[in-house]
């Protein structure tokens, strides 16, 4: 028989620690399943996400650097929703808000760009690390979830103990396995949502300051534009 079928509770076999576990148990086992299988879509939609960003940006600052003509270009791209576009839309919002009548502050116009296009940033990247908290929720908490259903199946293998007066240890392991299962659930749950949670909070800060360098680069472009207005 698979072993991981196998319905005697003294064989280690997944299902049937589930089976004769208690039900408070099974209720921690069944709400940490849930929770990894929700990590586990987490974990895949982020990273086919955080990758498409990656790759969008790139094409996107390399057509703007190549732009000859930066109102044809926001006229072009003024509906992409890639992070990096909606800096630069910020950004050129704020540009024509500023310069559209006949005295133009040049020290209040690079100050506001520069709020404009950092609020876009702030903005875009809390948006790119939504669901992050998810992973760092279940990472911190599932190994202590687990823990309660080893605990209360502990205490229910020893009531057990004292009610048959037995402390033969194959009258004991089999209620203390399945409670050792909990926890093994809950690391199962909480090491994969631990490591990606450290990989993509990396990868967004790696697009943030890919943000921060094209803002910073546009806005130069920006005032060099001012200065050559006086």
């Amino acid at each position: 028989m698979n072993p991981v079928f196998n319905m005697d509770a003294a064989s280690l076999s997944p299902v049937a620690l589930f089976i004769h576990a208690d039900w408070v148990v099974k209720l921690v086992m069944i709400g940490l399943l849930l929770a990894s299988i929700w990590t586990w879509t987490i974990i895949v939609a982020f990273s086919r996400k955080l990758a498409r960003t990656k790759k969008g940006m790139v094409r996107f600052e390399r057509d703007f650097w190549k732009a000859e003509d930066i109102d044809a270009f926001h006229r072009m791209e003024q509906d992409n929703e890639l992070p990096s576009a909606r800096v630069f839309s910020a950004g050129v919002q704020e540009w024509r808000r500023s310069t559209a009548g006949g005295h133009i502050d040049r020290d209040g116009t690079r100050e506001r760009l520069a709020t404009a296009m950092g609020s876009a940033v702030a903005g875009e990247i809390d948006k790119l690390s939504d669901r992050l908290n998810v992973l760092a929720t279940v990472g911190s908490v599932a190994p202590f979830v687990g823990l309660f259903g080893t605990v209360w199946g502990i205490m229910r293998s020893f009531t057990g103990i004292a009610q048959a007066q037995n402390t033969s240890l194959a009258v004991v392991a089999p209620g203390i396995s399945e409670a050792l299962f909990a926890t093994a659930i809950g690391l199962f749950a909480a090491i994969p949502a631990v490591i990606a949670y450290n990989r993509f909070s990396h990868g967004v800060n790696r697009v943030e300051a890919s943000l921060n360098r094209f803002a910073d680069g546009f806005h130069t472009t920006l005032s060099r534009q001012l200065d050559q207005a006086r």
